[in-house]
């Protein structure tokens, strides 16, 4: 049976913590920073958790 592949779009936008939680970056962390308050783009630094509905199927596309 062929190798399963993972998914080159779920790879780019989320990863796996050391006790196997999927983090992901939170919306609107792209770009339009000079449109944001400070304080508005200070809260989308740091990284969260993906909801437990999600982490199923975003560990499945990730081959984990």
């Amino acid at each position: 049976m062929p190798k399963m592949k993972t998914h080159s779009g779920a790879k780019k936008r989320f990863k796996i913590s050391g006790s196997g939680k999927v983090i992901r970056q939170r919306a609107r962390h792209v770009h339009k920073f000079q449109e944001r308050s400070s304080r508005a783009a200070r809260r989308l630094v740091p990284d969260v958790e993906a909801a437990p509905a999600d982490a199923k199927k975003i560990k499945k596309l990730l081959g984990k």
